[in-house]
C-alpha cells in the first residue's frame, strides 16, 4: 500500500542509468513550502563532498526545500571534479525545481571511487514526476537492500512519514545509511534541531550490521509546517517512533541477514553506557555467527559486555535470551536444544541486566552469514 507524504511535500524517481542494474537511481524529496530541517551526518574522516556540503548549508542556519539523491555511485574519493560535480547537481535540481542551490541539499549513495556520470542526473532529473507519495522515492534510494523501508505516524492532526536505506556498511556514526523524515507540523528550527540529535542517538546510532561507518551517510528531519502547530512533545515522541521503526528495518534487512537482533540492556549506570553495551552485544562477529547457527553461547554475550567499557559486576549480572535465563552471576541450568530453538524465530531478543544503576538502552543488529561474504566479496566485480 502506497505512503502518502505529509502535506506540502512531493516527491519521485526516474531511471537516470547509475545503477548498471537499470533500476531507478535518481530521486527528488520536495517541500512547497520552506522548512526547518535537523541534520546529523556520517562521522568518516573520508566523508563524500555531499556530506561536507551539507554541513555548510546546515552551519548557514537557512530554510531546505529538497533534497536530491542519486544511488548506485558515491561520489566520493573522486577529487576535486567530485566536489564540483555535487555542487552542480545541487544546481541542476534547483533548476529543475524553481529553487537557489542553497535550498537543495545533495546525498548520494554507492560505490567509492568512480566518477559521477553527471550527464545522466542531468538528463534524467527534467524526467522526474513528483507526487504526494513515499514510495517511489524510497525504491529509488536503495543499493543491496532487499526491501524499500518506509514508516509513518500521525500526532494531532500532522503527519511524520520516515523513508530510508541501508543494508550493509552499517554502524553508528553513522552507517551506509541515507534517512530522511518528512512532517508538515510547525516547528521552530532550535527546537527541531536540540530534538533530532537525541533521537538520531537512540535509534540510527544504535543498529549495527558489520562494524564498518560508510563516507556518505546522512540523517534528515524536515518540518514545513503545512498543518500547523502540535504540542512538539508528541511530535518528538512521533519523530522517534518513525525512526525507530526505520532503524528496525535497516538492520532486519542487513546483507545476508535471516534474522533480527535485538539487544536489551538495563540497570546500567548510566543510559549512553547502556546503549554502548547493547551495541557492542549486537555488533559482536562472534555473537552474530553464533545467532545464525541458532547457539544460545552466553559465553559471547558475556564477552562482549566487558568489551563495551560499560561498568559491571560479573558475579551480578544477568543475561536471558528469547526470555530464557541464561546466566545471573554464574552458569544457570537451562534447556540448551529448547534456547536453540527459540532462536530460529525473525526476531530474537537478548536481555542483560548489569544491576548497577536505572540506564537503559537498546540496539539493533542481524545475524552474520555466508550471504554477507559473498555480497562483499563481489560487490564490485
Amino acid at each position: 500500500m502506497a505512503v502518502k507524504l505529509p502535506r506540502g511535500f512531493r516527491a519521485g524517481a526516474t531511471r537516470a542509468g547509475i545503477k548498471p542494474s537499470g533500476k531507478p537511481d535518481l530521486a527528488l524529496l520536495v517541500s512547497g513550502l520552506p522548512a526547518a530541517w535537523a541534520y546529523a551526518a556520517t562521522q568518516n574522516r573520508a566523508a563524500a563532498p555531499s556530506i561536507h556540503r551539507g554541513r555548510r548549508l546546515y552551519a548557514a542556519g537557512g530554510a531546505l526545500r529538497a533534497v536530491v539523491v542519486n544511488a548506485g555511485n558515491a561520489n566520493c574519493a573522486t577529487g576535486e571534479q567530485g566536489v564540483r560535480d555535487d555542487a552542480r547537481m545541487a544546481e541542476l535540481a534547483a533548476l529543475r525545481l524553481a529553487l537557489r542551490p542553497e535550498e537543495v541539499l545533495t546525498a548520494s549513495t554507492g560505490v567509492i571511487g568512480v566518477p559521477l556520470p553527471l550527464e545522466k542526473v542531468e538528463a534524467g532529473l527534467p524526467q522526474i514526476p513528483l507526487e504526494p507519495l513515499a514510495d517511489p522515492f524510497a525504491e529509488a534510494i536503495l543499493t543491496t537492500d532487499l526491501v524499500p523501508k518506509v514508516a509513518e505516524a500521525e500526532v494531532a492532526g500532522a503527519k511524520v512519514v520516515g523513508i530510508a536505506k541501508g543494508s550493509g556498511m552499517i554502524h553508528p556514526n553513522m552507517a551506509t545509511m541515507l534517512a530522511f523524515v518528512v512532517t508538515d507540523a510547525k516547528v521552530p528550527q532550535e527546537a527541531l534541531r536540540a530534538a533530532w540529535r537525541g533521537i538520531v542517538d537512540r535509534t540510527f546510532n544504535q543498529v549495527t550490521v558489520d562494524g564498518d561507518t560508510s563516507t556518505n551517510d546522512l540523517a534528515l528531519l524536515m518540518a514545513n509546517g503545512a498543518s500547523g502547530e502540535v504540542p512538539l512533545e508528541a511530535l518528538f515522541q512521533a519523530v522517534e517512533a518513525v525512526a525507530q521503526e526505520l532503524a528496525r528495518k535497516i538492520a532486519r534487512d542487513g546483507e545476508g541477514a535471516t534474522k533480527l537482533l535485538v539487544v536489551r540492556v538495563r540497570g546500567a549506570a548510566t543510559e549512553e553506557e547502556a546503549r554502548r553495551a547493547a551495541r557492542t552485544v549486537a555488533g559482536s562477529a562472534l555473537w552474530k555467527s553464533a545467532l545464525y547457527g541458532n547457539d544460545p553461547n552466553w559465553g559471547r554475550i558475556l564477552a562482549a559486555l566487558g568489551n563495551s567499557g560499560a561498568r559491571f559486576d560479573p558475579f551480578r549480572v544477568r543475561i536471558a535470551l528469547q526470555g530464557i535465563p541464561l546466566y545471573a552471576g554464574g552458569v544457570l541450568p537451562f534447556d540448551r536444544q529448547a534456547a536453540s530453538a527459540a532462536m530460529r524465530a525473525e526476531e530474537v531478543e537478548v536481555l542483560v541486566d548489569l544491576e548497577e544503576g536505572e540506564g537503559e538502552g537498546v540496539a539493533w543488529g542481524c545475524d552474520l552469514t555466508e550471504g554477507y561474504v559473498q555480497i562483499n566479496a563481489l560487490y564490485t566485480t
